[in-house]
């Protein structure tokens, strides 16, 4: 399933959080996105697979379709293409559509995942790409899609540590020609690399340091000396896990410190409130799977 949004004129945007100043804002040009996305019609917490899951904890699957509506509309509002894949019952979490798989020049590198809980998403999502016309590519190791794979300045940054294997990073080299660079994760709480790394255009991010082993520090100020560097506080609300087109970043609301630094570099930003997926370990960038034809 698939809709297609017009980039609106930018008065019927409503932006929140925090805008530089037009003599402060460099140019920037918005990156036309295509996006995949999953409702989270059967959302609830009923195991304790990352950190952040508590089952004892009541859960609302009313209250995450409104939030996730509202990053919807985020995206329709910012004329992003916004396709669907349809959920399953009992796949509690598959509206964390970014763990799907990683797509790339119309290939589909699909998800082999960690616990069995969420296993049968990877031949759904997969089943999905291929009746979408991606070229796909059944993995033969651990790893969970974008969750812990992002394109930057043409290579894939790669996590592992937690939910994806080393292994799969071969992988990815071999299907994507591509150059992978492994980045070791070590705190639980940023399991996923999209939840300790943001990625704000083609040349520019943003991340935690201490999420990364020291070789992975080291790596990421070699290669982005100029890096945003988030604070704990802010990463703690999953202010790192967002998404955006070079222009503007959706991200958490209350990563407040997170927007301001965004606004000096010059970027907009939409915060939004995604508390209750983030029950599940998840937010803004865990329900974004980037479509790249």
């Amino acid at each position: 399933m698939q809709e297609t949004t017009t980039r609106p004129e930018a008065s019927d945007v409503t932006h929140t959080g925090a805008m530089a100043d037009d003599a402060q804002r460099s140019p920037r040009t918005p990156k036309h996105k295509t996006v995949l996305m999953c409702r989270p019609e059967h959302f609830t917490v009923t195991s304790a697979i990352n950190v952040w899951m508590d089952p004892s904890k009541p859960t609302s699957t009313a209250r995450a379709l409104e939030q996730w509506h509202a990053l919807h509309d985020a995206y329709a509002s910012l004329g992003y293409d916004v396709e669907l894949i349809d959920p399953i019952a009992g796949l509690d979490d598959m509206v964390y559509a970014a763990n799907g798989g990683f797509t790339l020049d119309g290939k589909a590198y699909g998800a082999k995942f960690t616990y069995a809980e969420r296993q049968p998403e990877g031949p759904a999502y997969m089943a999905w790409f291929e009746a979408n016309g991606f070229e796909v590519h059944r993995p033969r190791h651990v790893n969970e899609g974008e969750g812990d794979m992002l394109l930057s300045r043409g290579a894939i940054l790669a996590g592992h540590g937690f939910r994806t294997s080393l292994e799969s990073h071969d992988e990815l080299r071999g299907i994507f020609d591509r150059e992978v660079v492994s980045l070791r994760l070590v705190d639980p709480r940023f399991y996923h690399l999209d939840t300790a790394m943001a990625i704000l255009d083609d040349e520019q991010i943003a991340y935690l340091p201490a999420a990364f082993d020291e070789a992975g520090r080291r790596e990421l100020e070699r290669r982005y000396p100029d890096a945003i560097l988030v604070d704990e506080a802010d990463a703690s609300v999953l202010g790192l896990n967002s998404f955006g087109d070079g222009c503007t970043m959706v991200i958490a609301e209350r990563a407040t410190g997170f927007a301001r630094q965004l606004a000096e570099r010059g970027y907009e930003t939409i915060g939004l409130d995604l508390s209750e997926l983030l029950l599940g370990g998840g937010g803004i960038k865990c329900c974004t799977l980037e479509l790249r034809r």
